[in-house]
């Protein structure tokens, strides 16, 4: 099921938003953001606004909704689903007139709500993509734009032409970056749990963050560095964050095949009991 609020209504099913002379159709000035609804609970949702707000800036784009209108609104397309729904939300701003640039104050806003369970805890396989993050210099990347997705979806397509659901994307230095749509933690051999240290070329994810706190919380402190790829040649464990699976494990890297660890049931087990009690 999906549930759209435009211009002030809500509407089941894929609801238009775009004109032919739109900014955001032809130039690609959209940028969105996405929260999850467990069973009734929104884990970090505020954050989540916060920054789709953060997101339009950085494009030129000006939010018509605060965070408090959003919020109101995110909660009462929530109700109208199924109290044990789990769902994804996407707040969307994109760009509607303009030439080259956009124009701020005619920014457009949609929220889109729909059905996507919870992911099971058994893990993905994922290859070293031939593909690279911009630098901040090339592109939006401190923003959560739309038009960042195209480089993502090539790399997931290089990575299921050879058999594999995800692929690690490095940046321009060569050191890996994240997972094409996920950041990226791994175990050392030494037990050392590693993340890459936001460099501008990713964004350091809502749930990320939230994950290095339950683990330090827990007892188990995460190293932000540089991370070469032959790292993950040798990792014990290897897993991603992020809004749709929140902690997913590894379980195939290009040959080699990976348990499911104890850090990634740790930081699953200790993100659903936060999400339990948001």
């Amino acid at each position: 099921m999906y549930l759209t609020y435009f211009k002030g209504q809500w509407a089941e099913g894929n609801v238009p938003l775009f004109g032919a002379m739109d900014h955001s159709t032809w130039l690609g000035s959209s940028v969105f953001d996405g929260a999850r609804a467990i069973r009734g609970r929104l884990p970090d949702l505020r954050p989540h606004l916060e920054r789709v707000i953060r997101s339009a800036e950085r494009l030129g784009l000006q939010c018509p909704l605060t965070v408090d209108e959003m919020e109101a609104l995110v909660r009462e397309g929530v109700a109208r689903f199924p109290a044990d729904a789990e769902l994804y939300v996407r707040p969307l701003v994109f760009g509607a007139d303009g030439f080259l640039v956009p124009v701020p104050d005619k920014s457009a806003f949609a929220l889109t709500l729909f059905d996507a369970p919870m992911p099971p805890f058994t893990g993905f396989s994922a290859c070293l993509s031939t593909l690279c993050r911009p630098d901040a210099n090339m592109a939006p990347t401190d923003a959560k734009a739309s038009a960042l997705y195209a480089n993502t979806t090539r790399a997931i397509r290089e990575a299921s032409a050879r058999g594999f659901e995800n692929a690690v994307v490095v940046d321009s230095d060569g050191n890996v970056a994240e997972f094409a749509t996920s950041n990226l933690f791994l175990v050392t051999p030494e037990g050392t749990v590693v993340t890459p240290v936001p460099n501008g070329t990713f964004l350091a994810g809502i749930t990320r963050a939230r994950v290095i706190g339950l683990l330090a919380e827990a007892g188990v402190a995460v190293e932000e560095r540089s991370v070469h790829p032959d790292e993950l040649l040798t990792a014990v464990e290897i897993f991603n964050t992020g809004n749709y699976g929140k902690v997913t494990p590894c379980i195939r890297y290009e040959q080699r095949t990976l348990a499911i660890g104890p850090v990634a049931t740790l930081a699953r087990e200790r993100y659903l009991a936060f999400a339990g009690a948001a």
